[in-house]
């Protein structure tokens, strides 16, 4: 089968996304790396990675051929993801107390339970992958949104103090860039769900770039701050 232009250039957007978003989830790499020299959790806390374990099951449960066909690009990279945030996870649980244990193991039973439920409601009550998508996409959107939001507080932050001290630059680039990259994919092949999803998550890189470059220089240069932190 021939493949058309408009195909050829999701696939090309959809790898580049792959990569973005390989980024994104190994942002987290230099924390964990801390957590596990020191051997210690400090004040971090699982929330986002939790958070970020249930995006990309649902997204990998989207992207199923039962669900919505053609869409290998979005299971790849969600996959990478899943075992990206189960790995942080992992290292987590290792250094953390027991109450912040049980809470991980909770979470991620609870998610495995709901995820089941949208699942079998999905295959046996819908009979056609448009409906099925339909039913699945708005989960999809609403645990991209929890994820997204999470750097809100950042920015707080960063108003609050006038200091993007604790705002990674390239962070924040690579969450402008990702969203953007999906918008466009979406676009091409219109997926109101894939759209929806990262449009909000290019706003609020794009919010993030603006603060940055708005607070950048009433920052403290202290010895600890960089333009490439994370």
């Amino acid at each position: 089968m021939a493949v058309g232009p408009a195909d050829l250039a999701r696939t090309i957007i959809g790898v580049t996304g792959n990569i973005t978003s390989f980024l994104l989830f190994a942002s987290p790499l230099p924390t964990f790396y801390r957590i596990a020299k020191n051997k210690s959790v400090e004040e971090f806390k699982p929330d986002p990675y939790i958070a970020g374990a249930m995006n990309c099951i649902f997204w990998i449960l989207y992207g199923l051929p039962v669900i919505h066909p053609n869409s290998i690009l979005v299971l790849t990279i969600n996959g990478i993801g899943l075992a990206l945030e189960l790995g942080y996870l992992a290292i987590f649980f290792t250094y953390t107390c027991t109450g912040q244990r049980l809470k991980i193991i909770c979470m991620l039973f609870a998610e495995v339970v709901f995820t089941a439920i949208v699942a079998c409601i999905a295959l046996l009550a819908f009979h056609t992958t448009p409906s099925r998508s339909n039913f699945v996409g708005p989960f999809c959107v609403l645990f991209g949104v929890v994820l997204y939001s999470s750097p809100l507080t950042i920015m707080k932050t960063v108003i609050e103090t006038k200091s993007v001290e604790f705002m990674p630059f390239w962070l924040s680039v690579a969450a402008f860039s990702n969203g953007v990259v999906w918008l466009i994919y979406a676009l091409i092949k219109f997926d109101p769900y894939i759209m929806t999803g990262n449009c909000i998550g290019a706003i609020l890189g794009a919010a993030q770039l603006v603060l940055y470059a708005y607070y950048y220089k009433p920052t403290p240069k202290g010895r600890n701050f960089s333009f490439s932190s994370i």
